[in-house]
C-alpha cells in the first residue's frame, strides 16, 4: 500500500509539473497584446527566416527541414485571420539539408537562400531563385564531403548583385557573384574569438548597407562587425554601448542608422549608429512571446515583424510573425 501510494504521489507531482509549462503555454497564446502579431498555418513546426516582399504582398519564410513558403496577406486582411503558408520551393536534389537566410534581391527579381546540412555541417550552398517562376536558377556549392566543416547561415546582397554567405560553423565568409561563382572566402582574427565556445556559433546575421559596407553579428561573442568592401574587405569590431548582442541572429537594417537585432530573448534589439556604424549603442529591447525564439526580422510598411522559430499546435502548426514595438 505504501509503495502504491508513494507511485500515485510520484505521478500526480508529474503530472502537474508537466502540466504547468503547458498551460503557461496555452496562456501566452491566447493573452492578449499591444503589438500587432501575424499568425499562419504552416505543415512544419520550424521557420528560420522570414522577409516581406512588398510587391507580392507576402512574407517568404525558410522550412528547417528544406524549402520556402510563401504566406500571401489579401488587402482586405483583419487581424483575427489566421494565414496560411503555402509552399513554393521544395527541391528534392537538397532533401536532408536546411532552409536558413534568405535576401530578396528584387532588382534582378530573385530569391538568395542559404542552405546547410545542420546537424552533420558536411555540405554548405547558396541557393537563388526566379521570384515569379520559383525556378532555380542557381545552385552553388560552398563546401561539401572532404572540406573542414562549416554552415551556411545568413546571406545578404549587395547593389551589384554580389551575396555574402556567413559560415556559423567555421567563422568566414563567402562571396557568391551576381551568377553564382564563388568570387572569394574572407577569414579574420576577429571572427573567432579567444574563448573556444564562442566559436560552436559564429558569424551569424548579416546585412548590406547602402554606403558599401557590411555589417555581421556573431552569435555566441555578442558583437558587431564591419567590413568595408571598398577598403579590401577591411574588418573592424563596432564599439558597442548597452550590450552585448548574446544569441544575436538575424540582422535588418531598418535605417541607414538603425538596426534591428532578432535574438532569442529579449526577441529583439534596436542599435543605432550615428558615425556610420564605427559605434553604436543598444537603444531599446522588446520581449515577444517567451515560449517562442526570435530568429529573424523584416519590414513590412514600417513596422519591424519578429520571425519566431517554432510553431504550436497540431496537425496545423501555428507560427507567428510578431511586431517589435519600438
Amino acid at each position: 500500500m505504501a509503495l502504491w501510494f508513494c507511485s500515485a504521489r510520484l505521478f500526480l507531482f508529474l503530472f502537474i509539473v508537466s502540466a504547468l509549462p503547458i498551460a503557461y503555454i496555452i496562456y501566452q497564446e491566447r493573452a492578449e497584446t499591444d503589438h500587432h502579431v501575424f499568425h499562419y498555418h504552416s505543415s512544419g513546426f520550424f521557420r528560420e527566416s522570414a522577409k516581406w516582399d512588398d510587391q507580392s504582398r507576402s512574407f517568404l519564410v525558410t522550412f528547417l527541414e528544406g524549402g520556402v513558403g510563401e504566406i500571401h496577406v489579401p488587402q482586405n486582411y483583419t487581424r483575427d485571420v489566421v494565414l496560411n503558408e503555402v509552399t513554393v520551393v521544395k527541391d528534392s536534389d537538397l532533401t536532408g539539408n536546411a532552409s536558413l537566410g534568405l535576401a530578396l534581391d528584387r532588382p534582378r527579381n530573385r530569391l538568395l537562400v542559404a542552405v546547410a546540412d545542420m546537424f552533420g555541417n558536411r555540405y554548405s550552398a547558396l541557393a537563388a531563385y526566379d521570384l515569379s517562376t520559383w525556378k532555380r536558377l542557381f545552385l552553388t556549392k560552398l563546401s561539401g564531403s572532404g572540406d573542414e566543416k562549416s554552415l551556411a547561415d545568413d546571406v545578404a546582397v549587395d547593389a551589384d548583385g554580389n551575396a555574402y554567405v556567413t559560415d556559423v560553423k567555421g567563422s568566414k565568409l563567402w562571396k557568391v557573384g551576381v551568377d553564382g561563382e564563388i568570387l572569394s572566402t574572407l577569414t579574420n582574427p576577429l571572427f573567432t574569438p579567444k574563448e573556444w565556445y564562442k566559436s560552436l556559433a559564429g558569424l551569424s546575421g548579416i546585412v548590406y548597407h547602402p554606403d558599401g559596407y557590411l555589417i555581421v553579428i556573431h552569435t555566441l561573442g555578442g558583437y558587431l562587425l564591419k567590413i568595408d568592401l571598398a577598403k579590401g574587405d577591411e574588418v573592424k569590431l563596432i564599439e558597442l554601448a548597452g550590450g552585448p548582442l548574446s544569441f544575436g541572429d538575424g540582422l535588418e537594417l531598418i535605417s541607414p542608422t538603425k538596426l534591428v537585432v532578432a535574438a532569442g530573448n529579449p526577441s529583439g534589439r534596436l542599435v543605432e549608429s550615428t558615425d556610420g556604424w564605427e559605434t553604436a549603442s543598444v537603444v531599446a529591447k522588446f520581449k515577444g512571446p517567451m515560449h517562442r525564439f526570435a530568429t529573424a526580422a523584416t519590414v513590412k510598411d514600417g513596422k519591424v515583424y519578429l520571425n519566431h522559430m517554432v510553431g504550436m499546435g497540431y496537425p496545423k502548426k501555428t507560427h507567428a510573425l510578431v511586431e517589435f514595438v519600438l
